[in-house]
């Protein structure tokens, strides 16, 4: 989402490097360019006023003119302001004392709510706990199937109309609570009706929902893809029914960041958790200095580790660890290892996270077909061969492509890679500084 604002960041910063002490107008030049860049980015402009004056104000003071560094002391000061800009520290779920925990979702029509629902739902399980999914949104044709769907794939009960429950979005609402002291649930999301704009009749339903549940957290999802526009929905949807935070979802797609950046410092409430993709797992808790940290191409370690951890299978990690000391890296090591790394999401994503590493490669685009075709081509192979690929010979490598709908060439091509990345791996077993198979190194 932050890509075209990244690229301005880095190139602001590229050039301040470039110079020694920095004085008030040189400041003043770096001033107006991160304005236009987040301007550029569809940022609130009360937010931009707000922080290119607190920047100018750090920037002239004793930090910057006394230091040694004055470009990196700037670039600090710009970090800590975006954390402020973006929330300053990680919200949480109100998590009530006396279960059930209750949290309404609102939003308009095509921001993604009812997924939402279903992520924070598989987020919640995940953390132990047990949710309720509450389809009260009757507005929107298949809303409720599209829940029961969700629901099956996550394994948790869905309530809606029917057996009993009148087809009433209030009464669908009041109902959960009992179902839920029913079957023991200690969460309930209740998912409820959205409209293609703010109007008053949304707003009269949502209130008495919200009176029929009390929700402990009443959340707004909202479009990353709206920009700034969607500063106005959240103060339209805050004044009529009060917010307690918001989910951003579709981060993942080509917004510009402004809905991220203003709706905190306008609207005064935390965006909790954001959408990073369509599967269900794409979701995550919103950290204001991780975001800043992408933002500004310093990547994001902490949240890499923590997909790592989720994605990867301990008893499985730990057997492929003690081959590899030994040298015994396999085909078979390397699918399993390459299918873990998917689980974390888009290559391309998981790139970007990764401090340290040059723009050009951070901007390369990850060709997932190409990690697909590589996977189809070993499973192809026999076990025995995966194992030992030094038995694949001409016949065999034909059979493999035909079965990968690849060619003999692109077979070849991938084990020769793979015997190059076993010889590097045997090297580090043997304590050797490996020779990296990369061309022109």
């Amino acid at each position: 989402m932050f890509d075209a604002l990244s690229e301005r960041f880095d190139s602001i910063f590229t050039r301040l490097r470039g110079r020694g002490r920095l004085d008030e107008k040189a400041v003043d030049e770096v001033a107006r360019e991160i304005r236009l860049a987040l301007l550029e980015a569809d940022v609130n402009v009360r937010v931009v006023r707000a922080f290119i004056n607190r920047v100018k104000e750090r920037a002239t003071g004793a930090e910057v003119t006394k230091s040694l560094t004055p470009a990196q002391q700037v670039i600090k000061i710009v970090h800590e302001e975006l954390v402020n800009t973006l929330g300053g520290t990680t919200g949480k779920l109100a998590m009530s004392s006396k279960p059930p925990t209750v949290v309404m979702l609102a939003g308009l029509q095509g921001s993604g709510k009812t997924t939402a629902a279903g992520k924070l739902a598989r987020h919640l399980k995940s953390q132990g706990l047990g949710v309720l999914l509450v389809a009260a949104d009757l507005q929107r044709p298949a809303a409720v199937e599209q829940l029961r769907v969700l629901g099956r794939r996550l394994d948790l009960p869905v309530h809606s109309a029917g057996d009993g429950v009148p087809a009433d979005p209030i009464a669908v609402a009041r109902t959960s609570l009992d179902e839920a002291a029913r079957l023991g649930r200690n969460v309930v999301i209740v998912d409820t009706a959205g409209r293609l704009q703010v109007d008053e009749e949304l707003m009269d339903e949502l209130r008495h929902v919200r009176d029929a549940v009390q929700p402990h957290d009443t959340l707004l999802v909202v479009d990353a893809m709206t920009g700034q526009e969607a500063v106005n929905v959240a103060e339209s949807f805050d004044q009529a029914v009060g917010l307690d935070g918001v989910i951003l979802s579709k981060i993942d797609g080509d917004a510009r960041g402004g809905a991220a950046l203003s709706v905190k410092e306008v609207v005064g409430r935390p965006i909790l958790f954001a959408g990073t993709g369509e599967k269900l797992e794409d979701f995550e808790p919103f950290h204001p200095d991780r975001m800043a940290s992408r933002i500004l191409g310093m990547g994001d370690m902490l949240t890499l580790i923590e997909k790592a951890e989720a994605a990867f299978d301990k008893t499985q990690t730990a057997k492929t660890e003690e081959r590899l000391r030994k040298g015994q890296f396999t085909l078979e090591d390397f699918l399993d290892q390459m299918r873990q790394v998917r689980k974390m999401g888009p290559l391309q994503n998981i790139v970007k996270m990764m401090p340290g590493l040059p723009k050009e490669l951070k901007q390369a685009q990850v060709d997932e077909a190409e990690i697909a075709r590589v996977e189809a081509i070993i499973c192809s192979m026999t076990p025995a061969e995966r194992r030992d690929p030094s038995v694949i010979n001409g016949s065999r490598r034909l059979r493999i492509a035909s079965g990968s709908g690849t060619t003999t060439q692109d077979v070849n091509q991938l084990l020769k890679q793979f015997k190059m990345v076993q010889q590097m791996m045997r090297s580090v077993a043997q304590g050797k500084r490996p020779k990296m198979p990369i061309p022109g190194l």
